[in-house]
């Protein structure tokens, strides 16, 4: 039956041959009964594991009321969650969409409305980095600036100017008379687990407000916990204007956000940008429990506790298999492992032993537990990269033989 239904779907994916029918906490259980440790979290979506009671309670009393009435209404659970996310943050609004690639466009339109609306309307373009990744849509694509993603889709949008990470004098240059904004991830999750010294962000900031121009930081994957703080911008020093949100926002459930000062948005006024589901009840009463569990005394210590001790435990790893695994990056749990080996082949190897993680840029596999992993189980995931780690180190000196 699978077969069947596959055949069906838009092969984009590259699929792995196994299927899950349900989840319990860090764990997945696969058709076939099988459990899998779950470190990707759907690419760090599930940041509270699956099934949480909290959220499940929450969702269901919803699906009991009403679904989806559109933004042609009023929205007081939206109300609610945008006072929430502002008074957690720098922001004073925030808008609502479906994806991380439409908070992202809200973020491009929005940077580029507020020149306008500025009496700059020459400035549209935006300096993004090396490596980066903002998403699938066409505007999304030119922004990350990656041949493998625009590669026979025509012309790139215009507008997007990518400089190396890191290199502020690179980004000094390629500030022009049309420029309106940068836009950077905190930690690069899709380009390797890669980040610059906060050195870097306190420049960015600087060459904003010289020039007049709006700070971006793409949260889509670093936000709502991820990285050891509530929103990974805190950890540089330095506030943005604009902040997408999108993945773990939800806890499973689709939903994204754009974030801003009022400033920021001064030129998104009625009609300027919308959304036929961006909003919705569902979306609403999932991201209002996420943040009753992550604003709870103690959730972010314990993303900081879990994070030094997977770490630590890396490293160790890494001490033992230099054949196999080179270096530990990231920050919270958002954690790469560099492997020696192809990264594909490591991954693939640590899902043969029941453990999911998700390849990255720069030969880097990624770590993403849910946030409310156990020391225990990261004990457990450890041992299995241990085992796995040995498996491949013994197949590879063999094969050097």
């Amino acid at each position: 039956m699978s077969q069947i239904s596959q055949s069906h779907l838009l092969p984009v994916f590259a699929r792995a041959d196994v299927a899950f029918e349900r989840g319990e906490g860090v764990w997945l259980i696969a058709t076939n009964g099988d459990r899998y440790l779950d470190f990707g979290s759907g690419v760090a979506v599930n940041a509270l594991g699956h099934v949480h009671p909290y959220l499940v309670k929450a969702m269901t009393e919803q699906l009991g009321k009403v679904w989806h009435v559109s933004n042609l209404y009023k929205m007081p659970d939206g109300e609610t969650l945008a006072r929430r996310l502002c008074e957690a943050s720098f922001a004073d609004v925030a808008f609502f969409a479906n994806s991380g690639a439409e908070a992202v466009e809200c973020a491009i339109k929005m940077a580029r409305k507020y020149q306008y609306a500025s009496g700059k309307g020459e400035r549209y373009r935006i300096i993004t980095f090396e490596g980066a990744f903002h998403g699938r849509t066409l505007a999304t694509i030119a922004a990350g600036g990656q041949a493998k993603y625009l590669e026979g889709f025509g012309p790139p949008v215009a507008g997007f100017d990518q400089v190396p990470l890191g290199d502020i004098e690179a980004v000094k240059k390629a500030i022009g008379p049309e420029t309106a904004a940068i836009m950077i991830e905190p930690v690069q999750g899709e380009g390797g687990v890669r980040a610059p010294q906060p050195q870097f962000f306190k420049a960015l900031r600087e060459l904003c407000d010289q020039h007049g121009l709006l700070l971006v930081f793409d949260e889509v994957q670093t936000g709502m916990g991820r990285t050891g703080e509530l929103f990974a911008y805190k950890r540089t020093g330095v506030t943005p204007d604009i902040m997408p949100l999108a993945k773990a926002l939800g806890g499973g459930f689709p939903i994204g956000a754009c974030l801003a000062t009022t400033e920021a948005a001064k030129g998104m006024t009625a009609g300027t940008h919308g959304s036929t589901f961006g909003g919705n009840p569902l979306a609403m009463a999932a991201a209002n429990a996420v943040l009753d569990v992550m604003l709870a005394p103690g959730f972010i210590e314990h993303v900081q506790r879990m994070s030094l001790l997977l770490k630590q435990k890396l490293a160790g790893v890494c001490d033992r298999y230099p054949d196999i695994v080179s270096e530990v990056r990231g920050e919270g749990l958002l954690i790469g492992l560099r492997a020696v080996i192809p990264a594909a082949d490591l991954s693939n190897a640590l899902r043969d032993e029941k453990l999911l993680t998700v390849a990255a840029g720069e030969n880097v596999v990624r770590m993403l537990p849910p946030l409310i992993v156990s020391e225990a189980e990261i004990d457990e995931a450890v041992k299995r990269i241990e085992q796995t780690c040995a498996r491949l180190s013994k197949a590879t000196k063999r094969g050097a033989a």
